[in-house]
């Protein structure tokens, strides 16, 4: 699967070959905040936990993975699309994730709101129509993004995923409906 490139950016799958890309995005405090506190990751958060997270999910004949956004080709950063719940005992595989990672510098230009709809566009194409996205409560930006691209408010609750352990929003919506 392919996304095509929006007004502004271009778009390719990551994989592990992207790293340092990774790396580079979360060494910054901000970035991190709402994820972890603040705390900057390591090589060795990337290299056995990130990394293999993503090779369990990555798959890119279905669009899954991280796709790498792409700003007169300077990495700004990335929108995840995965099925619903994917690390707990229950994934939902009618649904997909959304969410997103970008560089300080970019926010509050609306990259981010670009690039989850460029993706999600072409995933519906490919008959994938509902999406659900998970912030950290307290993130207004996330919850700004999940709004601009058409999400609801679903619910407030502590994430299911046992990488995340802080009370969470949720937003869903069913575009075929």
């Amino acid at each position: 699967m392919q996304v095509s490139p929006s007004p502004r950016l271009t778009y390719r799958l990551l994989s592990a070959d992207d790293k340092q890309l990774l790396f580079d995005l979360d060494q910054d405090p901000q970035v991190m905040r709402h994820l972890n506190h603040g705390i900057p990751s390591s090589w060795d958060d990337i290299n056995n936990r990130f990394l293999p997270r993503l090779a369990k999910y990555h798959n890119p004949d279905k669009g899954w993975g991280l796709w790498g956004c792409f700003l007169e080709s300077k990495f700004i950063g990335w929108v995840l699309i995965r099925p619903a719940g994917f690390f707990t005992d229950k994934p939902d595989f009618s649904a997909l994730e959304i969410g997103w990672r970008f560089v300080q510098s970019s926010w509050g230009k609306g990259y981010a709101t670009e690039a989850a709809q460029a993706v999600m566009q072409q995933l519906q194409l490919a008959g994938n129509h509902k999406y659900i996205a998970v912030a950290a409560i307290e993130n207004a930006a996330s919850v700004k993004v999940m709004q601009r691209i058409g999400l609801e408010y679903l619910s407030t609750g502590i994430d299911e995923d046992p990488a995340w352990d802080g009370e969470v929003v949720r937003y869903f919506k069913d575009f075929s409906a």
